[in-house]
């Protein structure tokens, strides 16, 4: 099967989800890395991108040029990955459909509601993909989970717990460094920062497992930090549309925790775990049972999960074999296969509505806040 042409806007030298992305999307095969424009910096740009393999026509100064450039090919795009900051989502990924490209954008999709209800309908209207790139939920334990849910494995779900929480903003010495600082900053971050920036995986990958949709927040928000515009820690109860109830927190201040992603499902029957940082296992117990540890590769698992297993159990598959998933759903359904995990546009608006609401909740003092885009009420 012929590769599909891949490029990548942003993600350039020094970032930190570039090589992520370069590696997912070539790791099986789907997909050649074509073109790109890469750096802010035009001449900078160019440059790494032959460095990587990139022809000199197909190295683009910035994303308008590769827009042009690559609309009239032949040999065109038929996939283009946005990684770019927050603040530019919205205008690049709208460009691209409008022009017949498929997109996966980095989270968050838009800064506000209203971009991502346009974006939604854009690519509805196009028939093109428009991707979101959230990719925890796309290691093999996480399908797993969700198959067992929607299996009846642990009942009717009654509660979920997540939290990503880590402490590696946490020095106000560091508070300058440019790495740092645009998370928290309104210009470039939008309304939120931790929530927006982490949060919203914590929150997808509930309703992503539970296989239902937030309908309301109450949030209470902090700025650890005093320098900061936007918040560094946050706390989120949330109701889903079938009654389960939703404990989220999220921190970029809590010193000791690495990655700190993890989720917690409670059912009638039974539970499940799954953590990040030990992403090969997932903890399953019944009700009145022995807790198991359910392996990546083992026999018996659900398809999902036994599809997107590269090797064999008790050998590690990590971060970029996460986000290499994303690219096979994408390249199944670009050549017409849809894949039910794939995770699409109106869970990049539904992500954005609830920022929004937990903006608004935690300005209230907490009140219970509507967490559904207007398109989706």
């Amino acid at each position: 099967m012929a590769k599909l042409n891949w490029g990548m806007i942003g993600g350039g030298e020094g970032s930190q989800i570039g090589p992520a992305h370069r590696l997912g999307a070539q790791a099986d095969g789907h997909f050649a890395f074509v073109a790109g424009a890469l750096d802010h910096r035009p001449e900078a740009g160019r440059a790494y991108a032959q460095r990587l393999g990139i022809a000199p026509d197909r190295a683009y100064g910035d994303w308008k040029e590769m827009l042009e450039g690559e609309r009239s090919r032949a040999d065109r795009i038929d996939l283009v990955t946005v990684a770019t900051p927050n603040s530019t989502h919205y205008e690049i990924t709208r460009a691209f459909l409008e022009a017949g490209f498929h997109v996966l954008c980095e989270k968050p999709m838009t800064m506000t509601v209203e971009e991502g209800e346009d974006i939604t309908r854009i690519a509805e209207r196009t028939g093109r993909i428009c991707a979101v790139n959230y990719c925890y939920s796309a290691y093999p334990m996480v399908r797993q989970a969700r198959a067992m849910v929607r299996a009846g494995d642990i009942g009717k779900v009654r509660l979920v717990v997540t939290n990503f929480s880590h402490g590696h903003h946490a020095d106000a010495t560091d508070a300058d460094n440019p790495r740092v600082r645009w998370r928290y900053d309104p210009a470039m971050a939008g309304v939120s920062g931790q929530f927006a920036d982490c949060g919203i995986h914590a929150l997808h990958m509930a309703s992503f497992i539970c296989d239902d949709e937030v309908e309301k927040l109450s949030a209470d928000f902090a700025s650890t930090i005093p320098s900061r515009q936007l918040e560094d820690d946050a706390m989120v109860n949330f109701r889903m549309s079938r009654g389960t109830v939703g404990r989220l927190w999220t921190s970029s201040v809590a010193i000791g925790r690495q990655h700190g992603f993890d989720i917690q499902v409670f059912g009638e029957t039974g539970g499940l775990r799954w953590h990040s940082e030990q992403p090969n296992q997932l903890i399953y117990t019944p009700v009145g049972g022995r807790t198991q540890i359910i392996e990546k590769g083992e026999a018996g698992l659900y398809d999902e999960a036994r599809r997107l297993s590269r090797v064999a159990i008790a050998h590690p598959e990590g971060f970029p074999l996460a986000v290499a998933n994303i690219y096979c759903d994408l390249a199944d359904a670009i050549r017409g296969e849809a894949r039910d995990g794939l995770p699409l546009a109106p869970a990049g608006v539904r992500s954005m509505a609830a920022v929004h609401a937990a903006v608004a909740s935690a300005r209230a003092g907490g009140t219970w806040v509507d967490a559904r885009p207007p398109m989706f009420r």
